[in-house]
């Protein structure tokens, strides 16, 4: 089942998955540097920022965040960012979507890609678009979003401040 995200009754079980997520990014997109900087970044300070900012996002735009829940159990989320941060890429944006190894292959990807793509398409875009980042190694994901047409589209390049 796929619904909208309850901060009262989700925030705890959202974040083990954010976690999950950010450990994984660390770990298998990069080398040992980039894995120590994701297990620093997840401490308390951060969860709270993080759980903080997703109620700010969902007072914006409700349906920003989807839960995907199997047996009662939140195993998969998807974040959307709101239609008042579209002008930053001119598009809607994935900001997240994550589903626990136990539920990969399962379904719920594309469940939560469903729900993804009803809250982009409702979004007054300047660009008829939805952008995600992806790590070129993360080949699971990049066979994924094939499935689902994305392709590429510029190229993202960061620095230290």
């Amino acid at each position: 089942m796929i619904r909208a995200y309850s901060p009262e009754r989700d925030a705890d079980a959202l974040w083990d998955l954010k976690r999950q997520f950010e450990l994984e990014l660390g770990g298998n997109t990069g080398g040992e540097e980039k894995s120590t900087k994701y297990q620093d970044k997840v401490d308390e300070e951060y969860q709270n920022r993080y759980l903080d900012w997703t109620r700010r996002c969902i007072e914006s735009d409700p349906d920003c965040i989807s839960i995907a829940e199997v047996d009662q159990s939140i195993v998969g989320y998807a974040f959307v960012l709101p239609e008042n941060f579209a002008m930053i890429w001119d598009a809607a944006v994935l900001n997240e979507i994550f589903i626990m190894e136990s539920h990969r292959g399962t379904g719920v990807a594309d469940d939560l890609m469903q729900s993804v793509l009803e809250t982009a398409k409702k979004q007054d875009l300047p660009l008829d678009r939805l952008l995600l980042d992806v790590d070129e190694d993360n080949e699971r994901a990049q066979a994924f979003y094939q499935r689902y047409d994305f392709k590429k589209w510029g190229d993202l390049v960061a620095r230290s401040v």
